[in-house]
């Protein structure tokens, strides 16, 4: 218990209460773990330390980098690949693109206009053979939905998941056969149907023939993103592999949405100007009464049992209703519609969503990157997206990956296993 802190002690520590501790846990801010004999809730000295820094009697370095040189080149087929997110990230990492499929066709349009030179394939992904890149292609990745499986037996095999899009992810591995393939997805599938659609997955990369390496769900602002966004990671190993995967170190400082907007170390200039959604008349009279960091208990009594209904009385602390950002945090994670009920993330001095732009810069995007479709179109394309500095540095760890593989006995240099496929 050395290495864990109980909510009374990490309450003390931190300067909040223990109400504001659990509310943390469920936001994915600070997350508590159950002690085994007791359950009762406590903390890794490790994460209070990451959220804290130099709290603790240790010397905490400020920076921590994962950069990593790619020693030869390598590339990527990217599968649901959306507006770009991850695809920019990798590719800041030193990993080169060889084709990207996506269905939607703002998202290619995206793609195709920010990067002419990527192969940019439309269309559903059962429509496609990928055979053509087998052997040549060193990393699969995909963003595949979250589906049910049928269960056929105790342990699931790949056409126990046809027809769901975690099948398809799973074919191109099986057509491709890169060294590693990643595949990302919401916190939630940790839970879903009970944790078996995970140990599915991983039964089927078992079955196709790759290791998983445990599973992690990476936070988003230990990342160089000011935003508290999480995305749960699957590694798989081709299993002929002995080299061992590492996740990014997280790093210690945590940007704030005055980071993302303004001039500083994340940024080089003030957001640029654009166009973003605006809220009826009756939201914002009621955001306007919102302080920074304030949400909807902020309100007067009767206005927040008229504005919540019946949400009201079902208790919880929903957190993200009429709630405004401040400067001094990071954003809550970003939605596909930034003025929704449920999920506003108002500006902090302007009652207003953030701008399109804005948006762009809380998912790390840079500037240029230019967005088609309508206003909804582009707010759907960037809140879907993988924030790219989070994908940067995951591309550290495949780049530190791959260089170890190709320079171990079993293949000593890409180029020697290149010519022996």
């Amino acid at each position: 218990m050395k290495e864990y802190l109980t909510l009374a002690e990490t309450a003390d520590l931190v300067g909040k209460s223990k109400e504001t501790l659990r509310r943390w846990d469920k936001e994915g801010i600070l997350n508590a773990v159950r002690e085994p004999v007791s359950n009762y809730r406590v903390y890794r000295k490790s994460d209070v330390q990451l959220l804290l820094g130099s709290m603790f009697d240790e010397v905490i370095e400020d920076e921590v980098s994962n950069y990593v040189k790619p020693n030869y080149e390598y590339s990527v087929l990217e599968l649901f690949a959306g507006a770009g997110g991850l695809g920019i990230g990798l590719e800041k990492a030193g990993i080169k693109c060889v084709a990207l499929n996506e269905i939607d066709k703002w998202a290619c349009e995206t793609l195709r206009t920010n990067r002419p030179n990527w192969n940019v394939l439309e269309g559903d992904i059962k429509d496609f053979d990928f055979s053509e890149y087998r052997n040549k292609v060193d990393v699969v990745t995909g963003g595949f939905p979250c589906q049910a499986f049928s269960y056929a037996g105790k342990k699931l095999g790949l056409n126990d998941a046809r027809g769901t899009l975690f099948y398809e992810f799973a074919r191109v591995v099986q057509e491709v056969n890169p060294a590693i393939c990643i595949g990302e997805n919401v916190r939630g599938l940790l839970s879903h149907e009970k944790g078996k659609t995970l140990q599915g997955m991983i039964s089927i990369l078992d079955e196709i023939g790759y290791r998983v390496v445990p599973v992690q769900v990476l936070k988003a602002i230990h990342y160089r993103v000011p935003q508290k966004r999480e995305r749960l990671i699957l590694v798989g190993i081709r299993k002929d592999i002995e080299v061992d995967f590492h996740y990014p170190k997280p790093h210690k400082r945590i940007y704030n949405l005055e980071d993302a907007l303004k001039k500083g170390s994340l940024f080089d200039s003030d957001v640029p100007k654009s166009n973003g959604a605006k809220y009826p008349e009756y939201k914002k009279k009621v955001l306007d009464m919102i302080p920074p960091k304030g949400y909807w208990r902020d309100l007067p009594e009767d206005l927040q049992k008229e504005y919540m209904g019946g949400s009201f009385y079902l208790g919880g602390g929903k957190t993200g209703m009429a709630r405004r950002i401040g400067w001094d945090e990071p954003s809550l994670t970003l939605t596909c519609s930034p003025a929704q009920k449920q999920t506003e993330r108002c500006h902090p001095e302007e009652t207003r969503p953030f701008t399109v732009r804005e948006y762009a810069r809380i998912q790390t995007f840079p500037d240029e990157w230019k967005f088609a479709g309508s206003l909804a179109q582009q707010y759907k394309q960037i809140g879907n997206a993988v924030p790219v500095n989070l994908g940067q540095e995951v591309g550290y760890a495949v780049v530190k990956f791959l260089n170890e593989y190709y320079n171990s006995k079993t293949v000593k240099s890409k180029n020697t296993y290149l010519l022996a496929k």
